[in-house]
């Protein structure tokens, strides 16, 4: 599942763990991402500690077998994490699915959390991109769902996605227990608030909050990447 940030994805996350069947994995390219990049994000040094920073030993570990007997693999990655796609190839191995939301909804969440240094940031220039990457390694398209369809109903749309994935819809993916989990990246105190607290996909509402200023250039230069992702979502 290939994110931007501010986008449901650790919702997501929480409704596949649920699945008895389905182990998770939150952003594993995280730490090499900020490893390689110098940024100063939130909880930096912490992340960086907790994980691999070595690209071959993060993708050996995506490709292996499924720990703990489970059937089901669900990644959670966010696709700015991706810094150069020249080694993307091990990505023909799974069933890949974009997770997209609007821009002004990705800026006004993601501002309230950091400052927004540049358009890569969130997300949309890098979907495209490895969008189209996985169309020319695999001859297809990957799926690509809108958080905004999934919260106006989630059963639906959580089915049309597990049709897509070739597994059987579970009910036990419409909710889950308050907490935090195991499973979290150990950034997820500072960004996992809401998820935290939330027991299942909290209904859709149109944001109060405007674009500040100084991010418009940021919204104008992401909406046209979201409304091509758009125009092929499930």
């Amino acid at each position: 599942m290939w994110s931007g940030p501010r986008n449901i994805s650790t919702a997501m996350m929480r409704s596949f763990e649920n699945r008895e069947d389905t182990l998770v994995i939150d952003e594993p390219f995280y730490a090499y991402y900020l490893n390689k990049t110098g940024l100063n994000h939130p909880l930096r040094e912490k992340v960086i500690a907790s994980q691999s920073i070595n690209w071959d030993e993060i993708v050996s570990q995506l490709n292996g077998e499924i720990p703990k007997e489970k059937t089901i693999f669900y990644q959670k990655h966010m696709v700015h994490h991706i810094l150069s796609f020249d080694k993307i190839g091990w990505v023909k191995n799974f069933k890949n699915c974009l997770l997209i939301r609007h821009p002004k909804q990705v800026i006004v969440s993601y501002s309230k959390k950091s400052k927004i240094n540049s358009i890569n940031d969130l997300g949309f220039v890098k979907q495209v991109e490895l969008f189209e990457q996985i169309k020319n390694l695999t001859g297809s398209y990957p799926a690509v769902i809108d958080s905004k369809d999934i919260l106006l109903d989630p059963k639906l749309y959580l089915s049309k996605l597990c049709n897509y994935f070739d597994i059987s819809f579970s009910e036990d993916m419409l909710s889950w227990p308050i907490g935090q989990r195991t499973s979290d990246g150990i950034w997820g105190s500072h960004w996992y608030k809401n998820v935290i607290n939330s027991n299942g996909f909290i209904p859709y509402k149109e944001p109060e909050e405007s674009i500040h200023q100084e991010d418009m250039q940021f919204y104008q230069d992401s909406i046209e990447h979201y409304n091509y992702l758009s125009s092929y979502k499930l």
